[in-house]
């Protein structure tokens, strides 16, 4: 080796053993064990039994919480597809109608929407025409429902018949889990 090359090693190695022998951070934390003395480990053991002591409690404020949940939503539309949840809304209006001889035949529209994290909407319009007894009679019909229903919207028009029918659009609304509502892509999800 020449005599450049072995400076160059003694100075490099002599500015290594300054940058960790002489210089080190001296103000840096050292690591301690820490002290385990008998009283700090009963004090721990303590707060750990206590800890425990209201896990059953919590566990059975769960199980309540949880029987309540699924009681209320009992009442939720069951579908497995935002399709299905809108056809089997559909039928329930048609059932409830034809119950109180009032005869829809079609709907007009299905729209969906999200509430919430947890809950969504599916809702259809329907067109028809009835007495106003059978309107009234049929809107309690509807709030009588096991499912969670409302009327989002109604427009009753009278008309020049004999019978004193009137034309009724109403759109009937019910309540679904989320997962059931498509997801909004784009500018329209704002």
């Amino acid at each position: 080796m020449k005599r450049p090359a072995l400076y160059i090693i003694a100075i490099l190695s002599v500015l290594v053993a300054a940058r960790y022998g002489l210089l080190r951070d001296r103000d840096a934390p050292t690591v301690v064990e820490p002290e385990d003395s008998i009283p700090a480990a009963e004090k721990r053991l303590e707060n750990l039994r206590k800890l425990a002591a209201t896990l059953p409690g919590e566990e059975d404020l769960y199980k309540r919480a949880a029987s309540e949940l699924s009681g209320r939503e009992k009442d939720l539309l069951k579908a497995d597809t935002d399709q299905q949840a809108q056809v089997a809304l559909f039928a329930l209006v048609q059932n409830t109608a034809h119950a109180n001889q009032v005869e829809i035949r079609g709907y007009q529209e299905f729209r969906e929407k999200a509430l919430d994290n947890d809950y969504g909407e599916v809702s259809v319009t329907v067109a028809f025409s009835c007495g106003m007894d059978q309107l009234v009679n049929l809107l309690a019909a509807i709030g009588n429902q096991p499912e969670i229903l409302s009327t989002n919207e109604i427009q009753i028009t009278g008309g020049a018949d004999k019978r004193k029918n009137v034309q009724v659009r109403l759109n009937v609304a019910a309540a679904v889990p989320r997962k059931l509502i498509p997801e909004k892509k784009g500018v329209a999800a704002f």
